[in-house]
């Protein structure tokens, strides 16, 4: 590959200054139309792309109209739903969402943090997979704000926005135990992750309550994708006795159950289901599901952050957005 034009050889071929080539391309004044028609043409010729950052960077001295978000798993929808309610509102204000996914490695997460901070970017949206961030303190001491989604900072203090992720666990485990369903499976994510950790707790707490003992026999927890789900349900499918329901901790667990029970067999046919996280097409298929909604998460992450960049240096904040039961046939008795 070839390098890339310079802003030198775009001023050579308009037969114009290097610095009145710059203004023309950055529309400040100063510059006749047809010169800035002159420059342009040129720069289109040779596919010169003025970098905005650097131009960014030596007028404000450290900022950029960047901000980054570090996801997790890209192939989970929910977070492309989170990325939209952030990027709807950061527009308003005109800043720009880069988005990089951790596949929750936690050494590519502080890799990512790295690069995108030396890229001088105005704030960090976190869904963090790190099991703590007293690393990030000296970036908040020099006043780089950080908001962390859907999994709480820890040995840092930063603002938060989470999902009621116990309570919403609690109610699931209540809908089943209402119905009679006594051997319920639970099938989980990544047990190092606080969002598992919370669900299963929330579960458990409806289950002790109920006086359910040994239900522990029927968790499963590192199914991290739909293929790995998949087998996990056919596995509790599989046990004598098998479980009766089955609660599965996000919506790509959901997508693996559903792919077990249709082939489960008489082990699978009445069984169960409700998942947390809404799915595509989850109406459609009748699954119950604990619902939330990831845009709205977005959204109050992205006001977090631009309040702290408007000034405001007060005690961090945290939101828990609230979770609902949306109940449809996979959890209606036949």
């Amino acid at each position: 590959m070839g390098s890339r034009p310079s802003l030198a050889q775009v001023a050579a071929l308009s037969g114009v200054s290097v610095k009145t080539a710059s203004r023309a391309l950055s529309g400040e004044g100063y510059v006749a139309v047809e010169t800035k028609a002159r420059v342009q043409s040129a720069a289109d010729e040779l596919g010169y792309r003025l970098n905005r950052t650097a131009r960014e960077l030596r007028r404000g001295g450290n900022t950029s109209t960047l901000v980054g978000l570090l996801s997790g798993d890209l192939a989970n929808p929910f977070y492309s739903r989170l990325a939209s309610g952030l990027e709807r509102e950061l527009r308003m204000h005109g800043l720009q969402l880069i988005t990089a996914s951790t596949d929750e490695n936690p050494e590519w997460e502080g890799r990512l943090t790295d690069s995108l901070l030396e890229r001088r970017v105005r704030g960090l949206i976190v869904a963090s997979t790190m099991a703590e961030h007293g690393h990030l303190a000296a970036e908040r001491r020099h006043g780089s704000p950080f908001v962390f989604v859907d999994r709480p900072p820890v040995n840092l203090t930063a603002d938060a926005v989470l999902l009621d992720n116990r309570g919403g666990a609690k109610r699931a485990a209540e809908h089943l135990l209402e119905r009679g369903h006594r051997r319920i499976g639970i099938v989980g994510d990544l047990s190092r992750l606080s969002t598992h950790q919370d669900r299963v707790e929330g579960f458990a707490e409806a289950m002790e309550a109920a006086g359910v003992a040994g239900w522990r026999e029927y968790l499963l927890e590192d199914a991290h994708d739909v293929d790995k789900a998949e087998q996990a349900v056919l596995a509790l499918l599989a046990r004598d006795p098998a479980p009766t329901a089955v609660f599965t901790t996000n919506n790509r667990i959901t997508t693996g159950a559903l792919r077990a029970l249709r082939q489960g067999g008489g082990a699978g046919r009445g069984t169960a289901l409700i998942g947390f996280d809404e799915l595509d097409l989850g109406d459609v298929l009748g699954v119950s599901v604990i619902a939330h909604d990831p845009e709205e998460m977005g959204l109050h992450a992205a006001r977090l952050l631009l309040s702290r960049l408007d000034g405001d240096d007060g005690p961090a904040r945290r939101v828990v957005l609230p979770t609902r039961l949306i109940e449809r046939s996979t959890t209606t008795a036949p």
